[in-house]
């Protein structure tokens, strides 16, 4: 269901199409798609779909890895052990962000 779907379901779907044009400041912004919380200016629904649309026009994409991962497994392995094989350590005095 779409977002003027969703409008339509209310009690009063004409006011809220009303107040929904009345805070838009052009007209091509009445018949765009978008969540009335975020706006177009940033949006999360929109900003997905740019993802989607660029990663269409991707041919492919080459990911190559470096390193053998039983190698990059066996050296944070060697050094969690030699810090005590603890998963928690004390915070150290004197840091900041």
């Amino acid at each position: 269901m779409g977002f003027f779907g969703k409008i339509n379901l209310g009690f009063d779907p004409q006011a809220v199409r009303d107040y929904h044009d009345q805070t838009l400041p052009q007209e091509s912004g009445k018949v765009t798609h978008f969540c009335l919380m975020c706006r177009p200016q940033f949006c999360s629904m929109k900003i997905s779909q740019e993802v989607r649309d660029y990663t269409k026009t991707l041919s492919s994409v080459d990911i190559t890895v470096s390193d053998n991962p039983r190698v990059g497994m066996e050296q944070k392995s060697v050094k969690f052990r030699a810090r005590g094989s603890e998963f928690y350590h004390p915070a150290k005095r004197g840091l900041t962000n």
